[in-house]
């Protein structure tokens, strides 16, 4: 049986800064990719009182201007679906299917995940066959450069600006590289982390002194303890009006997707 560690020191110092209120000038921010360049030079002072390091802020320097990271943000269509057609769309039924398959194969993997964080095994699969197909499309996007991006519209700068930090550090840490591929957002390995949560809540599963989001492990691991940080009750109920529900809001804000993970979820546990 696997046990995690406790996060890397140098990773726990990050932490505190790593998602605090940052002071970036709202002003500078575009809707094109025009100051981009100029912008960065801004950003890297933010990311310097942030505590981000030579090799964070070389990351920021070669950034480039995602375009389609932009294009992305711009047309997403999942809060416009309804249940069905979302649970169509994302392949449920294979995901079902697929999960039960697994669950059976790595029955104490799943069992040691939910003895130590109470995270059940059909949540944590039911998350990573929605987000990466089981790991077989991570991405296609530099994660650095997205994060950046989406940093520097204006359309959730806020939002996004404690997540580039997070990757800069996790550049800093040797976690990822600018060369390192993700979502169109920025997120991470086998269940999609965002940088700054990967940050915060990473785990090292395999004790190699090293989180990595693209270890199986590592991931779910990590997806298990982030639950958990965020309110999860072990051996309590996750469906519809039940106390965990409320939890997979923190995961993805769309309840669609909350509804369809609790109803895979559901069906993967199921005997």
């Amino acid at each position: 049986m696997h046990r995690p560690s406790v996060v890397l020191s140098r990773l726990a110092a990050c932490l505190a800064l790593a998602l605090s209120p940052l002071a970036v000038d709202a002003a500078t921010c575009s809707n094109t990719s025009a100051g981009f360049e100029a912008w960065k030079a801004e950003f890297a002072r933010t990311a310097q009182r942030a505590g981000v390091q030579q090799a964070g802020l070389n990351a920021l320097a070669q950034a480039r201007y995602a375009s389609s990271t932009i294009a992305a943000d711009r047309n997403q269509k999942s809060f416009r679906y309804s249940l069905q057609k979302f649970m169509e769309v994302r392949g449920s039924a294979t995901i079902v299917a697929q999960g039960k398959k697994r669950k059976a194969r790595n029955a104490e993997f799943f069992a040691a995940l939910e003895r130590t964080y109470g995270v059940p095994a059909g949540v944590l699969i039911a998350i990573h066959g929605m987000e990466t197909a089981f790991g077989s499309y991570m991405g296609d996007s530099q994660v650095v450069s997205a994060i950046v991006t989406l940093t520097f519209d204006c359309r959730r700068s806020d939002f996004f600006a404690p997540h580039a930090i997070g990757a800069l550090k996790l550049v800093d840490l040797g976690s990822v590289t600018t060369a390192t591929l993700g979502a169109k957002h920025g997120e991470l390995g086998h269940t999609q982390f965002l940088p700054g949560n990967a940050l915060t809540y990473g785990q090292d599963w395999n004790r190699d002194g090293r989180v990595d989001f693209y270890d199986l492990g590592d991931a779910m691991a990590s997806t298990a303890h982030y639950l958990r940080q965020k309110g999860w009750q072990p051996g309590r109920g996750y469906q519809e009006g039940e106390v965990n529900f409320k939890v997979l809001k923190e995961w993805n804000a769309a309840t669609v997707y909350q509804q369809s993970l609790a109803i895979m979820g559901r069906q993967i546990d199921s005997p």
